[in-house]
């Protein structure tokens, strides 16, 4: 399903990051990995402690802010859900975003 997200468009099931903390547990967000520069994928550099995108040189810190462009807007993020299966789901995001206090760009 093609949706637009912000500047670019995307595809419903866009590569998420999953984030572990420090007891092995998930954070209840995840980061959707897609660029908001050019809709490149955006890996997490671990040497660096952040996303750095290999298209543009756009850099992200582990919440997925926006550190360096020339992307124009922090990653996306989802809710992550773990079912009594253990289930992973990944929920739309509308509520303000946490990082800025805003409208999340991308609801």
């Amino acid at each position: 399903m093609l949706t637009m997200c912000g500047t670019f468009k995307c595809f419903q099931g866009d590569p998420t990051y999953l984030i572990v903390q420090e007891d092995n547990a998930l954070q209840n967000y995840g980061i959707n990995a897609i660029c908001t520069h050019l809709g490149c994928v955006v890996p997490w550099n671990a040497a660096e402690n952040k996303f750095k995108c290999p298209c543009h040189g756009s850099q992200y810190d582990p919440e997925g802010t926006v550190v360096r462009g020339p992307a124009p807007l922090p990653l996306a993020l989802a809710h992550v859900e773990v079912g009594e299966d253990d289930k992973v789901s990944l929920l739309e995001w509308k509520e303000e975003d946490f990082r800025s206090g805003e409208k999340p760009w991308w609801a």
